[in-house]
């Protein structure tokens, strides 16, 4: 058995780039940083802070989503698949790509202002749509479930 799956926590770097084709069929990419907490250990060596910057492609039913109101900035919960493609650049060298396919994008809010999160909507594949005033989640593959998936309470756990 295998499973390929990514969970990430993090903020949009900018503006997500969204290009329609000829069929009908639209992607959206961005980036999403997520980063580590710098630390001193005990003999005082200065750990610094990480940033790890990951490239979101969206596809299919997420895409209006994306488009409408992720923008930079924005705190975001993204599930999906790590894909890796490769491709020869310029000069011939061949070049490799990581990116996360989503399957599923939520707005996520650290901030200790709001618990309850954005009140932006929420949508289900398949050509559905609700509108719920405290639900923020996307999902691609699956219906969408109570917004008890991703407790905001909790957030003081998170060591970021």
């Amino acid at each position: 058995m295998s499973l390929n799956k990514v969970i990430l926590i993090g903020n949009v770097g900018r503006d997500p780039d969204v290009r329609y084709f000829d069929n009908g069929a639209a992607v959206a990419n961005f980036p999403l940083a997520t980063s580590e907490r710098g630390y001193t250990l005990a003999n005082g060596t200065v750990i610094p802070e990480r940033t790890e910057w990951h490239n979101i492609v969206v596809r299919r039913d997420l895409v209006p989503f994306v488009e409408k109101w992720v923008k930079k900035g924005s705190g975001l919960y993204v599930e999906g698949k790590i894909r890796t493609r490769s491709y020869d650049d310029q000069s011939g060298m061949k070049r490799y790509v990581t990116e996360i396919h989503a399957d599923r994008v939520e707005f996520y809010n650290t901030g200790s202002g709001n618990r309850e999160g954005n009140t932006i909507g929420s949508f289900q594949q398949g050509g559905q749509s609700q509108s719920v005033q405290s639900a923020t989640s996307y999902q691609q593959q699956e219906p969408v479930q109570s917004s008890t998936s991703l407790d905001t309470n909790s957030a003081d756990d998170l060591p970021f």
